[in-house]
């Protein structure tokens, strides 16, 4: 980690797909960090670069210009070997459409990226991270016999279950209902407060990011606002200023 406590930083950041005159600049020059247990949200309207960034900062993808650095790690140092070992060591995803493997058990799904990896759960903060995610009960069922919260508490559990560095949630909320979103960000923010887990999120959902400790504002491309924690009304305000 940096001596200034930051787990994930980026700094001048761009992102330039195709060629010539069909060049689009998704990202252009944009410069954040995160520090240790803070939640910060990602808005911004569509095509304002939300994904482009988040798959920079969890390295899924080159920058064209520009570095990230997670856990004081210079990303663009790394050799493809150096990037996975990364992945596994510091980085969580949960992704929107859960993703999880449908022969598998909830509990085998969580376990995932143990197995990748070829290690065994800490007994204690296995069963303690299946209770906290209300999954307890649920551990031998397949996600075709779950309902769509508890598939994603399945994911924000496989997510958290390595004990990474700092967790990527792409819109947790965005394939459910209201009600059950509301738990999952009660979930989300609980790993934050009492696990002490760094979490970044991209949604466009104003009340998600009311439980961010930061909520930052992209449009085209570039860093336009940045908010501290505030109310879903303040962000939806902000959110229609920039749109």
């Amino acid at each position: 980690m940096n001596s200034n406590g930051a787990v994930v930083t980026a700094t001048d950041l761009s992102r330039r797909y195709g060629e010539g005159e069909a060049a689009v600049d998704a990202l252009r020059g944009v410069s954040l960090s995160v520090g240790a247990g803070e939640l910060v949200a990602v808005m911004g309207p569509s095509g304002s670069g939300k994904s482009t960034l988040m798959h920079l900062l969890a390295a899924l993808d080159k920058p064209t210009g520009g570095t990230v650095t997670i856990a004081g790690e210079d990303v663009g140092k790394l050799s493809d070997r150096g990037v996975t070992l990364l992945r596994r060591k510091h980085i969580g995803f949960v992704f929107q459409f859960f993703n999880l493997l449908p022969m598998l058990s909830a509990e085998e799904n969580v376990l995932l990226p143990l197995s990748i990896a070829g290690e065994k759960p800490d007994p204690e903060f296995f069963k303690g991270l299946m209770d906290r995610v209300g999954l307890a009960d649920r551990a031998d069922h397949r996600p075709s016999e779950l309902s769509g919260g508890q598939q994603q508490r399945v994911a924000i559990a496989r997510a958290l279950v390595a004990q990474p560095t700092v967790v990527f949630a792409d819109e947790p909320t965005g394939n459910l209902d209201s009600r059950t979103g509301a738990a999952i960000l009660e979930l989300l923010r609980a790993s934050t407060t009492d696990l002490g887990q760094t979490m970044v999120m991209v949604t466009h959902d104003a009340q998600a990011a009311s439980i961010a400790d930061r909520v930052l504002f992209l449009a085209d491309g570039a860093i336009a606002r940045e908010l501290p924690r505030s109310p879903a009304a303040t962000i939806l305000a902000t959110m229609s200023e920039i749109s």
